[in-house]
């Protein structure tokens, strides 16, 4: 069944071991591959609880299946999630705004108008998640709400328990003493896989999701493709609304509040960025960024030049940024 985590204690199971699925729907398989028969099948947003993980041979890129009841389900489409419920900050500065990330499943946000009184707005606010908050306030149950900052569609309450503030710790800068020529990043298509470099020796390495390679589906779209060649980090912003705005958007429209640790490298808004919507690194997944998995893209973010100020909330040297290299094998 699906379990809503609106409120402490609502569930009474380990949640080491839950994924929430992140699309319409994904299909139980009776062996862990993908023509074996379907016996059953799990709908957006249901929590499924996973009993074991097993490595098999295909697909190739992403072989990790995961047996629940039933049967088994690919790990494509699906977020390891857990419940973790925090303590209000009760006394919050005004004028101030602070990062916080999500620590539930899913989070119902609302707003207040004297017109309407307390609506709740789609889509919801999932797992690990980034997000500004610049205030506290009662909520519509008379709990701590912190009231959130949007860059795409203005302010809204969430229930507090439901998001941890990040810890200025959390957010360094990773060897920013060494110098902005003497760092790297080389994405490479055809591997699907990221590798950042310091004097020409890789210190990290991880798969990542580029862009579908279909291109745009006419002439007034922007092409899905991820663009290949040489290009900097320009701009960094550690919580990004992705899509248009719309505060009563359906399930299946494109609108990504609180997208982490976004870096973008193009003037179109190509970006290295964390991903809570799906799980299926190692192919193109994307509409044209490189997705990554948040604690691939928090390193990612925290590594490269400009550095972001948390103490004011912006970059400095904006545009001049590590070097960034797009190419296939």
């Amino acid at each position: 069944m699906a379990l809503r985590p609106f409120a402490p204690g609502s569930i009474d199971f380990d949640d080491s071991n839950v994924a929430r699925v992140t699309t319409a729907s994904v299909s139980v398989y009776s062996e862990s591959n993908d023509k074996s028969r379907i016996t059953g099948t799990w709908y957006r947003d249901e929590l499924v609880h996973i009993y074991d993980e097993v490595v098999a041979e295909e697909p190739v890129y992403n072989p990790v299946w995961y047996r629940v009841w039933g049967g088994y389900l690919h790990r494509a489409r699906l977020q390891r999630v857990k419940f973790l419920y925090n303590t209000p900050v009760s006394n919050y500065p005004s004028g101030v705004r602070s990062l916080v990330e999500v620590t539930v499943p899913f989070t119902q946000p609302w707003r207040f108008t004297k017109a309407f009184g307390w609506e709740p707005l789609n889509p919801l606010l999932y797992y690990e998640s980034v997000h500004w908050i610049e205030g506290v306030d009662e909520g519509p149950d008379g709990d701590p709400w912190y009231l959130i900052y949007d860059d795409l569609t203005g302010t809204y309450h969430v229930n507090a328990r439901h998001l941890r503030p990040i810890p200025a710790g959390d957010l360094t800068p990773i060897r920013p003493e060494i110098p902005r020529e003497s760092k790297r990043l080389q994405v490479n298509l055809t591997t699907q896989s990221l590798t950042a470099y310091e004097y020409e020796k890789p210190v990290y390495q991880t798969k990542i999701a580029s862009g579908i390679p279909a291109g745009r589906t006419s002439k007034n779209e922007i092409s899905t493709k991820t663009p290949s060649g040489d290009f900097f980090i320009q701009e960094k912003m550690p919580a990004k609304h992705m899509g248009n705005g719309n505060l009563f958007a359906g399930t299946d429209d494109y609108e990504l509040p609180g997208v982490s640790w976004t870096c973008f490298f193009t003037e179109l808004g190509h970006a290295f960025h964390g991903t809570y919507w799906h799980d299926n690194f190692g192919t193109p997944m994307s509409h044209g960024c490189v997705n990554m998995r948040t604690e691939d893209a928090r390193w990612l973010f925290r590594w490269v030049d400009p550095v972001f100020d948390f103490s004011q909330g912006k970059i400095y040297q904006r545009g001049l940024g590590t070097p960034v290299t797009i190419l296939y094998s």
